[in-house]
């Protein structure tokens, strides 16, 4: 139930390649693929329109949105870690894909007013210090009519089960507060409707952690800060770590976040 910020610069070539296996992996999360799938009918893409991916990562939706709009349509990606961008390319090329991939990121978007038929922005926006901005920017983007799909995690909805409730509630503390834009799933529509968008449906699903797991790597990292943050005892972040260790032996555990997809459009 994790998203990763990528800091290229921190990683050699395998470490490159690791990130995108990341990336891969996060996208097969069942949560995640039932979004991507609402998201594709939700936009509804026609042949000959033209669509963009904002942080398109690996590429994979803007080869999907390409097969959509056909060659008289286009279909971009933007996205600012070169490493992803690469990978995106070479994926595409190998696919004999259309999707083009562009340098980029949600704050300057490389394209002019009224360029776009239909966007999509998946997983940014609990990245953003200002995302106020970037929502302006898909809005400028947008063609009169056309429509966005914005989807993110609200980290204020994780479920921590089992475990002493007020050590689960430090450790959720601590997980929202080192996140840039922790709530972004709940703010995302006032956002859109701000930057003078219409919304025009939301859609949910939760992302469940495998439950054999246990702890999992978030919450022992999360755990982890909780203590140096002194808000959790070393002793109670262990009993907590045992105690869904014993939840995924008896099969009594859950961790989950819940995502947000919305759909908006650009008023005609």
């Amino acid at each position: 139930m994790h998203t990763y910020t990528l800091r290229p610069d921190r990683f050699d070539r395998a470490g490159q390649d690791q990130l995108v296996d990341v990336r891969d992996l996060q996208a097969a999360l069942p949560g995640i693929r039932r979004l991507r799938t609402w998201a594709h009918e939700a936009l509804a893409l026609q042949p000959g329109e033209n669509a963009v991916d904002i942080g398109s990562g690996t590429g994979s939706e803007v080869m999907a949105f390409a097969e959509a709009v056909g060659p008289d349509g286009s279909a971009v990606g933007v996205e600012p870690d070169p490493h992803l961008l690469a990978a995106a390319e070479r994926r595409a090329t190998q696919a004999g894909s259309t999707a083009k991939f562009h340098s980029g990121d949600a704050y300057g978007l490389p394209f002019g007013a009224d360029s776009f038929d239909a966007a999509l922005c998946e997983r940014v926006f609990q990245h953003l210090t200002a995302p106020a901005r970037a929502a302006n920017e898909i809005a400028r983007v947008l063609r009169p009519g056309g429509r966005v799909v914005v989807v993110d995690s609200d980290w204020g909805t994780a479920i921590v089960h089992p475990g002493n409730r007020q050590v689960v509630r430090e450790v959720i503390d601590t997980l929202v507060s080192a996140t840039t834009n922790p709530l972004a799933g709940r703010r995302i529509p006032g956002l859109l409707t701000k930057a003078g968008l219409v919304i025009d449906d939301i859609g949910s699903q939760a992302l469940v952690q495998e439950r054999s797991v246990g702890a999992g790597s978030l919450v022992n990292r999360i755990s982890a800060m909780a203590v140096a943050r002194g808000v959790i005892s070393e002793a109670q972040r262990d009993q907590l770590i045992a105690d869904l260790q014993a939840g995924a032996d008896s099969g009594d555990i859950h961790l989950s976040v819940t995502m947000f997809a919305i759909l908006a459009h650009k008023p005609r």
